[in-house]
């Protein structure tokens, strides 16, 4: 080890402890990659603050001796966020897991940014309330705020970003800072949350977040439509948009994955392609919503649609579902998963599935669609050997393909996994002239250039 980290590694026992300081290759190579196929990366340091105050102690240190600082929460993200291609320190979240302050009256919770999503709903459910982002993993909360995470409830209830009254934020300087407030509105200056939501660390560390939370529905139903065609299946999800019914999940699940659902998760479903889908409401109201529903799936030629009231099915359901991309893995064997992530208007969606579905066929890769269909966000999981340069070159020629085909219609190229180093190519070509304001709001809060380096924007020589 150089001396320059040897002083930093005992600078940052000083101000933490020593268990909370390591530099062991195990504990690094963990902090060294997240669930894509992009390169490892190994930080030189990683450390496990408790408390904000240690979180700048740490990024003080790190601004003093000039050292990368990426944000670490449980790994989960898909584009290589948490790398670090710098090296550096990484700072894990972890030990900083608490739920701080739940205001039921207000329907709000303040938390640490360890907290995971099932632990938070886990006591949410004390009070009769719930947390609504579900990206499927359970992730933790500052790492869903980092890349403005979404999922199968957005259509009803929004993205991270709507969840967000206010972040504790440890900036490259390590001073600590609010974005919001407990108010659900203002008018006063700068909307903040906005900006730091979806940084994906390069402003700053999140070290507190307070989260709008909803009660509970009276009762929620489930159904699975299986059509002939995936056009079929999209075009009922618009006509249902359109409807104006107050749907909660509508999901879209291709053929081939609907094999690999039934593999994996011992069902026997109809292997074509299926909307899951879920309302949420009162028991009346939810009566109408079902029915109206089935005559618009039956316009579109559902095959069958089949409804779960039972609590087992209808979560069996939703496990199936989340467990895809698990499914696809056990179900190929010696390969990795690779997934794409474009998010299109509505009114393109059909166009922009049936095209990635003859991209996937005509570069002979093995893979499924599946999608968020009621924003507009949907995903190819691929299965690729990293081993076979020339089907990696295939993958990354299907994905800019995807991704293009929604640029050039209004769309982005992630509608919630972020950018990472993955999207990195298409910033300029999604924002324009409006990258180099961004590129200036991260020379103002960061001008060293040390927080998640190379991330969104693309690297730049420290000064």
């Amino acid at each position: 080890m150089k001396a320059a980290s040897v002083n930093l590694v005992n600078a940052l026992k000083e101000v933490l402890s020593e268990s909370q300081v390591t530099v062991n290759q195990t504990v690094r190579e963990l902090h060294g990659r997240d669930e894509s196929y992009h390169a490892v990366s190994l930080p030189d340091i990683v450390v496990f603050p408790e408390t904000a105050q240690q979180v700048s102690e740490v990024v003080k240190l790190a601004n003093m001796y000039k050292i990368p600082v990426v944000p670490f929460g449980l790994g989960s993200s898909l584009e290589g966020h948490v790398i670090p291609y710098d090296h550096g320190i990484t700072i894990d979240f972890s030990q900083m897991n608490k739920i701080l302050e739940v205001r039921e009256n207000d329907f709000l919770v303040k938390v640490q940014p360890g907290v995971t999503r099932s632990q938070l709903n886990k006591e949410l459910k004390k009070y009769g309330l719930f947390f609504s982002v579900d990206p499927g993993a359970d992730a933790t909360l500052g790492g869903m705020a980092a890349t403005n995470a979404s999922g199968t409830t957005s259509v009803k209830y929004g993205v991270m970003r709507d969840q967000v009254r206010d972040l504790e934020v440890v900036l490259a300087d390590g001073s600590i800072i609010h974005t919001g407030n407990l108010a659900a509105k203002s008018s006063s200056g700068y909307h903040l949350n906005g900006l730091f939501v979806g940084s994906e660390g390069t402003l700053g560390c999140f070290t507190e977040l307070t989260l709008k939370v909803y009660g509970i529905p009276e009762h929620v139903m489930a159904a699975r439509a299986s059509f002939p065609e995936l056009n079929n299946a999209v075009d009922a999800v618009v006509s249902i948009l359109q409807a104006g019914i107050p749907i909660a999940r509508v999901e879209l699940v291709d053929e081939p994955s609907m094999k690999q659902v039934n593999l994996f998760s011992d069902t026997s479903y109809n292997e074509g392609p299926t909307l899951f889908l879920e309302f949420h409401g009162n028991e009346a109201g939810l009566k109408q919503d079902v029915e109206f529903t089935r005559e618009i799936v039956e316009d579109h030629d559902c095959l069958d649609i089949k409804f779960e009231t039972d609590n087992a099915a209808r979560n069996q359901l939703w496990e199936a579902r989340h467990n895809l991309a698990y499914a696809y893995i056990h179900g190929t064997p010696g390969k990795k998963l690779m997934v794409t992530d474009v998010c299109l208007p509505i009114s393109e969606l059909s166009g922009a599935i049936r095209h990635a579905r003859e991209a996937v066929d005509s570069l002979g890769l093995t893979g499924g669609i599946v999608g968020h269909v009621g924003d507009g966000n949907y995903h190819v999981l691929l299965m690729i050997d990293n081993n076979n340069q020339e089907e990696i070159a295939r993958a990354k020629e299907l994905n800019e393909q995807i991704v293009l085909y929604a640029l050039e219609r209004g769309g982005t190229c992630t509608g919630e996994h972020g950018v990472g180093v993955g999207k990195l190519k298409y910033q300029h070509k999604e924002h324009g002239e409006s990258l180099f304001v961004m590129e200036k709001i991260k020379e103002a809060l960061d001008p060293y250039n040390l927080l998640n380096p190379g991330k969104i924007l693309k690297p730049k020589e420290r000064v």
